[in-house]
């Protein structure tokens, strides 16, 4: 034992008889005394200067405690006295069950801190960082925490299969090892989406037990019935469902709970603002007490949470196929031009961005003259859509109206934006003309887009920088130039939008390059094959694109 006189620094003199630590404000760890080295199993130098939540809280099951949950971190920026009972991690990664005591502690040579009282005799099972017995319900504080986390997890995405799967992960398996999510389809019928278990720290889906379900009976008493018509929770048991079936639904569940080894469940309705969207089970296997009244309670918070979040995704999933249904069929049928080659493709943003003004457009001006168009409305979303189609009418009209060189056409376009309603734009509009049989000549005006490329048939690839100007829509009126260019015989002109080349995850520069060297790799490949193939292997994957892309490519003869 260290005597008061013989305390060096960061120690504390074994006054007490148990261990203390002296926190500050902050939570680290200032001072130990040896009963508190000799009971966490550690040296002093290992523990001060260390926070003292992250270095020693942990769960029964060894993992950290989320600070937030923690009453012992509250009690330190608090400085209120506080008592509770946790597992603690030793220094050699051993669990200690104790019971702790905080207390504010004042020293007249120090600031104020907090000290911290640790015992080895476990305080009331009850306590919120104690483990509970099986079964119990989760403690106030924590089930706060639980409806807290629920409602930041679900109003952060838009996608209902990626709200499914968080709200599984937060239950399970803090609540129950099973989690059974039924879902009503927008043609009233039943899909078992998902069966999951968790066991050993591992969630597995049992796939065997997904997929299409019987119709939901109009006058079913059974629990799962009566949920997906809308009634109130219910807790379960295998002998729920061990009587002669009164339906399809009733036969798949009692093979439900005969798989899984449920001994007891919850089932609660998933209710959007308007309709019944499906029911949410939770399950415990032997390993743990049955669910109970005050788990039920819980279960339907999380539905009632579940349900708003579902109803948002499928208004939002509903809005998006609106938009990108007009926009497909606003894009124009590419024209047949004897002896030219032309593909087109467009793919829309990954789900979890919304539709954009990504547009391409092809049409005759004269038996020997093709225009071509490649543009970009700024914007991700319905007005950036409607705005395309208007620019792209615009500019049709403008080329068809007045004969006159790209440039001049886009600056009339440039002029007439307002109308449109689009804050700016991007675009290449150029001409394609052969006379008498002569090379196929193109002449183009490029709006502050990504120049188009040009790849010859044995492999060199070349951006097409010259023509460029500012982009539409800026309230300048720059001098915008044309270029000209005779394309050699089989070469590929490609015309593109940023999205072909630009992420959130590597630079235009770096999309350009890699766009360059796949469509040089490409260019013997039939003129659909090479369109396809680009766009598969140049386009960023979903994780790092969130624009649409269009893409337009002609074959010269």
């Amino acid at each position: 034992m260290v005597s008061a006189g013989q305390a060096s620094p960061g120690e504390l003199p074994d006054l007490l008889g148990a261990a203390v630590c002296v926190v500050d404000e902050r939570g680290v760890i200032a001072r130990v005394n040896g009963c508190a080295e000799r009971l966490l199993g550690r040296k002093s130098a290992d523990l001060v200067g260390r926070d003292a939540h992250d270095l020693l809280h942990r769960d029964r099951h060894g993992r950290p405690l989320d600070r937030a949950q923690c009453r012992m971190v509250q009690a330190f920026l608090a400085r209120r006295p506080q008592a509770g009972a946790g597992f603690f991690e030793q220094g050699d990664g051993a669990l200690v069950e104790l019971s702790w005591l905080v207390a504010p502690y004042a020293e007249p040579s120090a600031d104020a801190h907090t000290a911290v009282v640790f015992t080895d005799r476990p305080r009331a099972a009850d306590d919120a960082d104690f483990p509970r017995e099986p079964g119990s319900a989760l403690p106030e504080l924590e089930r706060l925490a639980l409806l807290a986390e629920t409602t930041t997890q679900l109003t952060s995405t838009l996608d209902s299969d990626e709200a499914l799967n968080r709200l599984i992960r937060l239950a399970v398996p803090r609540i129950a090892d099973w989690a059974v999510v039924d879902l009503i389809t927008e043609s009233d019928e039943v899909e078992r989406a998902i069966v999951m278990h968790h066991e050993d720290g591992v969630y597995a889906n049992r796939e065997d037990l997904e997929g299409p379900m019987p119709p939901v009976p109009a006058d079913s008493p059974m629990p799962l019935s009566r949920a997906l018509r809308g009634a109130a929770s219910t807790l379960v048991t295998p002998q729920t469902y061990q009587g002669p079936p009164d339906s399809g639904i009733a036969l798949e569940q009692a093979r439900l709970f005969e798989a899984t080894g449920m001994h007891s469940a919850a089932i609660a309705p998933i209710k959007g603002l308007r309709d019944v969207l499906g029911a949410l089970t939770l399950g415990r296997s032997k390993q743990r007490g049955p669910l109970t009244p005050a788990d039920l309670s819980l279960l339907e918070d999380l539905t009632r949470r579940t349900g708003l979040a579902l109803d948002n995704a499928r208004l939002y999933q509903r809005q998006r196929k609106v938009a990108e249904t007009m926009q497909r069929h606003l894009l124009p049928q590419l024209p047949a031009v004897p002896g030219l080659q032309m593909a087109a493709r467009y793919l829309p943003a990954p789900d979890e961005s919304q539709v954009g003004g990504d547009w391409y457009d092809a049409f005759t001006l004269t038996d020997d003259i093709t225009a071509l168009a490649i543009g970009d409305v700024v914007g991700h979303d319905l007005d950036a859509a409607a705005g395309m189609a208007q620019i792209r009418s615009m500019l049709r009209a403008y080329a068809w109206s007045h004969h006159e060189p790209p440039s001049a056409i886009v600056r009339r376009l440039d002029a007439s934006t307002r109308l449109a309603g689009v804050p700016m734009v991007t675009l290449v509009f150029g001409v394609l003309q052969q006379t008498d049989g002569d090379p196929w000549r193109l002449t183009w005006t490029n709006a502050g887009h990504p120049p188009p490329l040009l790849v010859s048939h044995d492999g060199q690839a070349r951006f097409l920088t010259e023509g460029h100007s500012l982009l539409l829509g800026t309230g300048v009126t720059p001098v915008r130039p044309d270029a000209c260019l005779t394309l050699p015989s089989r070469s590929t002109l490609i015309l593109y939008t940023d999205g072909l080349v630009e992420s959130r995850d590597r630079s235009i520069d770096d999309g350009l390059e890699r766009l360059r060297k796949h469509a040089a790799s490409l260019a013997h490949r039939p003129l659909p094959a090479f369109t396809d193939l680009l766009l598969e292997r140049t386009r960023p994957t979903n994780e790092e694109n969130d624009d649409d892309v269009a893409i337009l490519t002609l074959r010269i003869p």
